[in-house]
């Protein structure tokens, strides 16, 4: 039985759709079968896999809709073991349209329900909101990974999110877990980077993440080639992190 893992932060710009993709390909690397679900209407774990969005005939939106099955909106990548249901830009309005939907917070749930069985983890890219897209995402998850940024504000807005866990616990899937707190963007020559790790970890301890996420010029550089870290440059310091990461989820349910 697989585990869904979605990667929320409503803040931007700290790594969300950077993990996704990078975490995912290392999973797939370690033999471990895995989907990707990018669940943000700026489409960036699609086209960061190489994956050209202007094509997407089937994918979130669709599947969200219920419009198309989640098999007959899977696409493989050129990644290793690792499949993709893409996004679109008509993502952007699902929101307007589900608003008056029955369950609307679990239509992505009920949607990939059947998918649990064929892969050992379903990582979903979330948008950079708490929104109803966001909101189906923790619904369908077993569990959430929140990125961090070692920089100014990094804590400001956890709160929020902490928060949004809480309420979706209580009333939409009382069996979420946060799977850990990962700090992204760590640059070792800066005190305010240190200082950022050293108040993460003394508020939240246990729940951080040991392996920490570093700045590393190639890791930016390659979604502009559609490819993950791992087949842009597999001896970078960004590809030895993410594949830390993925060990570490790993050994936590060996």
């Amino acid at each position: 039985m697989g585990k869904i893992i979605a990667i929320a932060n409503q803040k931007g710009g700290v790594g969300k759709t950077t993990t996704s993709v990078n975490l995912a390909a290392s999973l797939g690397v370690l033999e471990k079968k895995v989907l990707l679900i990018d669940a943000d209407p700026q489409a960036n774990a699609t086209s960061g896999l190489g994956i050209d969005v202007e094509n997407v005939q089937h994918g979130t939106y669709h599947l969200i809709e219920h419009t198309v099955s989640a098999k007959d909106a899977i696409v493989e990548t050129s990644s290793p073991n690792l499949d993709l249901i893409p996004a679109h830009i008509d993502l952007v309005a699902i929101e307007i349209e589900l608003v008056d939907k029955d369950k609307r917070e679990s239509m992505l749930k009920s949607a990939i329900q059947g998918l649990k069985d064929h892969y050992d983890y379903i990582l979903i890219d979330c948008a950079p909101s708490l929104g109803l897209l966001t909101l189906n995402a923790l619904t369908a998850a077993d569990s959430v990974i929140i990125p961090i940024q070692c920089e100014y504000f990094a804590l400001e807005g956890l709160g929020k999110l902490l928060n949004t866990v809480k309420s979706v616990q209580k009333i939409h899937n009382p069996d979420l877990d946060i799977e850990g707190l990962l700090l992204t963007m760590y640059d070792s020559r800066l005190r305010l980077s240190n200082q950022v790790v050293d108040e993460v970890k003394k508020h939240f301890d246990e729940m951080v993440f040991k392996t920490i996420i570093q700045r590393n010029v190639r890791l930016s550089e390659a979604p502009s080639f559609g490819e993950s870290i791992i087949s842009y440059d597999a001896g970078s310091k960004g590809a030895n992190n993410y594949l830390s990461l993925a060990q570490e989820l790993i050994e936590k349910y060996a």
